[in-house]
């Protein structure tokens, strides 16, 4: 008993001499860099961060195409299931993501429009759903990257250095015209992105949220370095990990604008519905034989 005793003191007064050592480690950072010093800190730890995902490269794709399986969790945390998914990208606003093995699920966004393609056939998106999109959009690292950093009040501050998922890492934070307060912590060794944190007010309850994706698993695809594991968490909750192939990921494919439309769903449900009704008039045909097959041997 008085060495589990002596342990735990020992141990509160290790916790307590580590606290005591980081915290005027952090308040010195802040007292150190004058804002402008602060602005140029981050700016500079962004701009390595692009030249560790590509540079030029990663600034010059246009357009995305990735496969892999997304993870889904209802609001218990519970997993929910996985499912295959295709995801088009063309910059900056258009993305079209097909989910199930028959791809007879779909999900467009283009601009400030959205249509889903299910069972029912084609509809379009709420205007609540495309306003969050929009919002996700705007919050998206890769969107933030290559859009964002010159965009007007945006504000950029250097927030110290900090260990980040068992990772030494600075933080960085940006603060942009919409309220978003969005951080980003960059692995020191690597110069990569670890983790990204944005605290908001939501739209629906005007509470304060925050949501938070981590970032793992990198690597070189057409001179891009992409994360190819994700995992996003709102408000402490996990809600989704992609998980993306190892050959899922292509840039610069050219893909065309009528991917992105209504029409293109509507082409996709009559080939779905076509076969559909083929399907159950073949069922339809199969019973009606099998009945005058049984009612012939009676």
């Amino acid at each position: 008993m008085r060495l589990m005793q002596r342990a735990s003191s020992v141990l509160l007064i290790s916790a307590a001499l580590i606290l005591a050592a980081c915290l005027p480690l952090r308040a010195q950072d802040d007292q150190v860099l004058l804002p402008e010093q602060s602005a140029a800190k981050a700016k500079q730890l962004l701009q390595e961060m692009i030249q560790a995902l590509g540079g030029s490269a990663y600034l010059n794709v246009k357009d995305s195409t990735c496969t892999g399986m997304l993870g889904s969790f209802g609001h218990s945390g519970a997993l929910s299931g996985y499912d295959n998914f295709w995801d088009f990208v063309k910059y900056p606003d258009k993305d079209r993501t097909e989910f199930s093995k028959k791809r007879n699920q779909i999900q467009v966004t283009n601009g400030k429009q959205g249509w889903v393609l299910d069972r029912g056939g084609v509809s379009e998106e709420p205007a609540d759903q495309v306003a969050d999109n929009q919002r996700e959009q705007q919050i998206d690292l890769d969107y933030i990257l290559r859009f964002r950093l010159n965009e007007p009040g945006m504000i950029f501050r250097y927030d110290g250095p900090d260990i980040v998922d068992l990772k030494e890492a600075d933080w960085v934070e940006l603060d942009d015209p919409q309220g978003h307060e969005i951080r980003i912590a960059i692995a020191k060794l690597t110069h990569l992105p670890i983790r990204k944190e944005v605290a908001m007010r939501d739209p629906a309850t005007h509470m304060r949220a925050e949501e938070v994706d981590y970032y793992s698993n990198f690597h070189s695809v057409d001179g891009v370095t992409m994360y190819f594991q994700q995992t996003h968490v709102r408000n402490g909750m996990k809600v989704f990990q992609v998980f993306y192939n190892a050959d899922g990921c292509k840039f610069n494919t050219g893909l065309q604008d009528s991917m992105f439309t209504k029409e293109s769903l509507d082409q996709r449900w009559a080939q779905v519905d076509k076969k559909g009704k083929k399907k159950n008039k073949d069922t339809k045909d199969s019973n009606k034989d099998a009945k005058t097959k049984d009612n012939s041997s009676k």
